[in-house]
C-alpha cells in the first residue's frame, strides 16, 4: 500500500456513508479523525465547482469578478469563521489552506481594471458614511476633487481563464490541500468532499489516487429513520415526512444524477455492509490494497447495524406509508434475504 490514496466517503442524506469511515477506523495507515466533518468547498454555494460553471460556462468580465470575489469571500469564511459548523478548516487543514486559496484566486485573475461595475455600486451599510461626506463636499466650492464613488469592494477581478488551465490550477490547488490534510504520509479519508451529483466532473479534478464510495440505503428505511426517529430527536429532516411527497422529492433528488461512468467511483448498498458483509468488506478492502488476510478491529459492526434495516417491519403504520414508496419508488428497493424482529431498544 505504497500509494497514498483519498477515500471519499458520500451518500444521499441519511443513506450510511459514515460506515465507510467505520471500516477503515482501526486500520494502520487511514487517517480518519476528520470523520465527522463534511468538507464542503468543492460543491457549497460558491465553491470551486461554482467557480468551473461561472468561468467556464457564460463567462464575461463581469460575471468573472462575481465568480472570483464570491469564491474568495466564501472560502475566507470556511477557512475562519466561528461558529459555522462547515467550517474551521484553519483548524481541520490548517494555515495552509488560506495560503493556497490566495495563490489559486491570483492565479485565475488575470486582469484588475480600473473602471467598476453595478455589482460593486450596490449600496449597503459600511458604503453610508462615504456617500454623506460626498453629498457634503459637492455643496463646497472646489471640494469635488474629495468626492470618490463609495464601492462595496475594490478592484474588479477578470478571467477569460480557458479550460485546460482552469483544471490545471484546479487540480494543483486541491492537491495542495490534500498535502496540507497529511496525504504525502497516510491514506486520508474526507468524507463528502464529493456529492453524488458532482460525480460527473470527477476526472477534470483527480487522478488515480482517489477513490469515492457512494453508499445507497432503501428509501423505505431512510423515510421511517427521517419522520419517526430523527424527527422525533429534534435533528434536521432532509426529506419530506409526508410519503407521497418524500417519493417525489427523493426521485427528483436520484434522477438530478448525471451519468458517470469512472472505475474510481464505486456504489455500495449500506445493506450489503449488513447482510453480505464479508464480500462487501473484501471488495472495499481490495479496492484501498489493504491485506484482507489480516484481522482488524473496526468500529463498523454489521450485528448491531443489522438493527437499522427493515425498519418499515415494524409496525402496521410504517408498512402502509412504505406501501407507497414499494409502489413508486420500486427500482430504488434492496431485496432483503430475510425478515427480522426488531428490539426497539437497539435501534441507533
Amino acid at each position: 500500500m505504497d500509494k497514498k490514496r483519498v477515500v471519499i466517503p458520500t451518500g444521499y442524506m441519511g443513506a450510511g456513508s459514515s460506515a465507510i469511515t467505520d471500516l477503515l477506523d482501526g486500520i494502520d495507515g487511514f487517517n480518519v479523525s476528520r470523520s465527522n466533518f463534511e468538507f464542503v468547498f468543492l460543491h457549497c454555494p460558491n465553491g470551486v465547482f461554482d467557480l468551473e460553471d461561472k468561468l467556464l460556462h457564460g463567462n464575461n468580465a463581469v460575471r468573472s469578478d462575481e465568480a472570483l470575489h464570491s469564491f474568495y469571500n466564501t472560502m475566507r469564511q470556511l477557512y475562519s469563521k466561528r461558529y459555522w459548523w462547515v467550517g474551521h478548516y484553519n483548524q481541520h487543514i490548517g494555515e495552509k489552506f488560506w495560503i493556497e486559496t490566495e495563490k489559486y484566486v491570483d492565479a485565475l485573475k488575470e486582469y484588475e481594471p480600473d473602471y467598476y461595475w453595478y455589482y460593486q455600486e450596490n449600496v449597503n451599510y459600511r458604503m453610508v458614511p462615504r456617500l454623506i461626506l460626498n453629498k457634503f463636499f459637492k455643496k463646497i466650492p472646489g471640494m469635488k476633487s474629495f468626492v470618490r464613488k463609495p464601492l462595496s469592494y475594490s478592484p474588479m477581478w477578470v478571467s477569460f481563464v480557458k479550460p485546460e488551465r482552469f483544471y490545471k490550477l484546479s487540480r494543483e490547488y486541491i492537491y495542495h490541500i490534500f498535502e496540507a490534510a497529511g496525504k504525502n504520509e497516510e491514506n486520508i479519508v474526507l468524507d463528502q468532499l464529493l456529492l453524488p451529483f458532482n460525480l460527473f466532473r470527477f476526472s477534470n479534478y483527480f487522478e488515480d489516487d482517489v477513490e469515492v464510495f457512494v453508499v445507497e440505503r432503501d428509501p423505505r428505511d431512510v423515510f421511517i429513520i427521517n419522520k419517526y426517529y430523527w424527527n422525533k430527536m429534534g435533528e434536521v429532516v432532509p426529506y419530506p415526512t409526508e410519503v407521497h411527497e418524500f417519493c417525489r422529492f427523493y426521485r427528483s433528488l436520484r434522477e438530478m444524477e448525471q451519468p458517470c461512468e469512472n472505475k474510481q467511483i464505486h456504489r455500495i448498498a449500506f445493506e450489503d455492509l449488513v447482510y453480505n458483509h464479508a464480500e462487501t468488506v473484501q471488495k472495499i478492502y481490495e479496492i484501498l490494497d489493504i491485506d484482507i488476510q489480516k484481522k482488524y478491529t473496526v468500529r463498523f459492526d454489521p450485528m448491531k447495524s443489522i438493527n437499522n434495516t427493515q425498519l418499515f417491519m415494524q409496525n402496521e403504520e410504517y408498512r402502509e406509508e412504505c406501501k407507497v414508496i414499494e409502489k413508486e419508488l420500486q427500482e430504488y428497493l434492496y431485496a432483503f434475504p430475510y425478515e427480522i424482529v426488531h428490539n426497539e431498544n437497539k435501534i441507533f
